[in-house]
């Protein structure tokens, strides 16, 4: 069986060096504060701050996560991971959006309660608070260079949500400063913890789905399948495997029926071609002369052939 592997250049060291240390910068302002909010939400009585602070603590933990495991997916593959480290970026993600969904679970089921009796909270510190956030957040998303990488990219506009949520504790602050609407600070917790969760479930939903090995949502599979069925000496596909290691990073693997007069390279040459045109980045092809050639060097394939023959 030919298999085959796209290269790609890696960016100049220098740069990816730098990139990572933003990413840690990001990661410790990100964690920090959370912990800061946690304190002095606590302090003030606020749903509305220790929501965020639940927010914030994911978003360190995505951030921490994301580089540690990217640095381990780096890794070559080797005898106990055959088909490498790749996987271990979607572990963290899923890792982090279950913390999320239990972390912003808990603080709607800790708001019914202060819906329907609000208490009292200290807006003044509510307002201090917000004005250092949105300071913090902002020298932050500077730190970042959006230009850099995609990763870099993706935090910058956490930040900026970010700022958006603390300006939202800043109006509800004001306003408790004239008015005894104390029902707002849970009001604005709850929904802080329901943004999360619009959030956290999709994903944790798409990387579940990749982890589970469903087909790659980048890919048209039965598309694929006519392009290939429309090649040269194809006359019918045999096996067709194709999956997603990290949900951006898709392999294949196909058993060809072909032809007698098959010329097999140029055929597995433009399969793998064709592989490259839809996110495939690693793929093995095989020609079959026969079924029968199948089902010979493919035992669990042949008993599953024999099995659903028999109920026919």
């Amino acid at each position: 069986m030919e298999t085959h592997k796209h290269h790609h250049h890696d960016h100049h060291h220098n740069v990816a060096h730098q990139s990572t240390s933003r990413i840690f910068i990001a990661f410790m302002s990100n964690f920090v504060f959370a912990i800061v909010e946690m304190i002095f939400g606590g302090i003030f009585n606020s749903s509305a701050i220790l929501a965020d602070s639940v927010h914030d603590f994911g978003d360190a933990l995505a951030i921490g996560l994301s580089y540690y495991f990217e640095r381990l997916s780096k890794r070559r593959s080797d005898y106990r991971y055959t088909l490498g480290y790749w996987r271990f970026s979607l572990l963290g993600a899923l890792m982090t959006a279950v913390i999320l969904i239990i972390g912003s679970g808990l603080v709607l089921f800790e708001n019914v309660q202060k819906i329907m009796h609000p208490e009292p909270v200290n807006y003044n510190g509510m307002l201090i608070l917000g004005l250092i956030a949105i300071a913090v957040n902002i020298v932050a998303s500077r730190v970042l260079n959006g230009e850099a990488s995609e990763h870099e990219s993706i935090l910058s506009l956490h930040f900026l949500e970010d700022i958006l949520g603390w300006v939202a504790v800043i109006i509800v602050s004001l306003v408790l400063r004239v008015t005894d609407w104390y029902i707002l600070d849970p009001f604005l917790s709850v929904a802080i913890a329901l943004f999360i969760l619009s959030q956290a479930l999709p994903k944790f939903i798409r990387n579940l789905s990749v982890f589970l090995e469903h087909a790659p949502g980048n890919c048209d599979v039965q598309e694929l399948e006519r392009e290939i069925l429309a090649l040269e000496w194809v006359q019918a596909i045999n096996q067709f495997n194709l999956w997603s290691l990290d949900g951006r990073k898709n392999i294949a693997m196909i058993h060809l029926l072909v032809a007698p007069d098959c010329n097999e390279q140029l055929l597995k040459d433009r399969v793998h071609h064709l592989f490259q045109t839809y996110h495939i980045v690693e793929s093995a092809v095989e020609c079959d002369h026969s079924t029968f050639q199948h089902l010979h060097h493919s035992p669990y394939i042949k008993n599953n052939f024999k099995r659903n023959n028999s109920y026919e």
